[in-house]
């Protein structure tokens, strides 16, 4: 059997970012974000937030009328999983031809790049 990605689909990254901002969110809460970008039912972001419940992205605990959702881990922690499943995946671990496609690609400046050196070669702790 092949192991569960940590990898969110688009529609669960969205509702990730969502819930990740507002920290503590009811179903009604994210439906009503998502209203301001694009029609979607209230029945298919409750089934979602189940899904992402289900897969330990969200915990969910009962306050007053309402099931209230916080996230299970930090947004830092679990982007950070999904960018290196996909280096993993796609380069074989190896960052330098991502970087490589994105300076060729105009979606990262060299100064970018010189100011990412800078920041990694600084010593712990003083980012």
């Amino acid at each position: 059997m092949r192991p569960r990605s940590i990898t969110l689909t688009g529609n669960e990254l969205e509702i990730m970012k969502i819930v990740w901002r507002l920290e503590r969110a009811t179903v009604r809460d994210v439906y009503e974000e998502l209203l301001k970008e694009r029609k979607i039912a209230y029945t298919t972001v409750m089934t979602m937030m189940k899904v992402l419940e289900q897969k330990g992205h969200l915990k969910r605990s009962a306050e007053d009328k309402a099931h209230v959702y916080q996230p299970s881990e930090s947004r830092l922690k679990v982007v950070g999983s999904m960018v290196t499943e996909f280096l993993n995946r796609v380069f074989d671990g190896s960052a330098a031809p991502l970087l490589a496609h994105l300076v060729d690609q105009k979606h990262i400046t060299r100064e970018e790049l010189a100011q990412i050196a800078k920041v990694r070669s600084e010593p712990t702790g003083k980012k």
